[in-house]
């Protein structure tokens, strides 16, 4: 039996993709395209892509740092809905290269840069210009969670009054019971969708502030260097008045 130390180092041949966007220039381009900004300093940008990875079928063509984010890029010509498994398994693999000199099993929490994901298909079966995989849709469901809600509910006060929960309410009150299920179902449904608003729309506030202190820290740095306001607006592409406005807030 091999042992890992035994097993050979093999490679693999990079794609024109991968070989391409090596370049941090163009990987920031691309980068640019995709997330709407407008970076110009190549150096912001950390390439860590796992080498060797080839096994478990763990492949990546670039993964890199960059607004305290991990983006991980990946050119495909077969569609697959078992591609969030895979980058479950690479981001894990990833993971623990970056968390390699990090106590686990301390009480300090390990801080993490989020993951995104992003495939680029030109396969010959046409699929959608963008669509979300997800990994919960691999998850083996249970046959009651394919049940329409009415159904359940009659399904699990049948099973009640078999086994003697309640028996002699539910058979009394069974059609109240049964209302008053779905109808409980129905608020706890409501209620959770309106969380997901509220979060979403906190989450979206939050973004903007992270991309303003992204700014600021971006300015800060520049104006040590003997930057002028002029000079910083015009590398990172903004104007004079919102450069002054984020450096004077500071002050506040």
């Amino acid at each position: 039996m091999k042992t890992l130390d035994s097993i050979p180092n093999r490679t693999y041949k990079a794609t024109i993709f991968a070989m391409l966007f090596e370049d941090k220039e163009h990987l920031l381009e691309l980068y640019n395209a995709i997330s709407g900004k407008h970076y110009t300093n190549p150096e912001m940008l950390e390439i860590n892509t796992l080498e060797n990875a080839i096994y478990m079928a763990m492949r990546n063509d670039i993964s890199f740092l960059i607004d305290a984010r991990l983006s991980l890029y990946e050119h495909q010509s077969t569609y697959s809905l078992n591609l969030p498994l895979r980058f479950l398994l690479y981001i894990s693999a990833l993971y623990s290269s970056m968390t390699r000199e990090a106590n686990l099993y301390g009480t300090k929490p390990i801080e993490l840069p989020p993951p995104r994901f992003v495939i680029f298909y030109n396969g010959k079966v046409e699929q959608p210009d963008r669509q979300i995989l997800k990994l919960s849709d691999l998850y083996t469901i249970k046959e009651e969670c394919s049940l329409e809600l009415e159904e359940a509910v009659e399904r699990a006060i049948e099973e009640c009054i078999q086994e003697g929960i309640l028996k002699e309410f539910l058979e009394k009150n069974r059609a109240e019971a049964k209302n008053m299920s779905i109808f409980e179902y129905d608020q706890e449904k409501h209620i959770k969708q309106e969380r997901e608003e509220a979060w979403e729309e906190g989450r979206k506030e939050g973004k903007k502030a992270g991309e303003r202190d992204m700014l600021l820290k971006l300015a800060e740095k520049k104006l040590r260097k003997g930057k002028t306001i002029a000079e910083i607006a015009e590398e990172l592409e903004e104007s004079e008045k919102t450069i002054k406005e984020i450096l004077d807030s500071r002050k506040g």
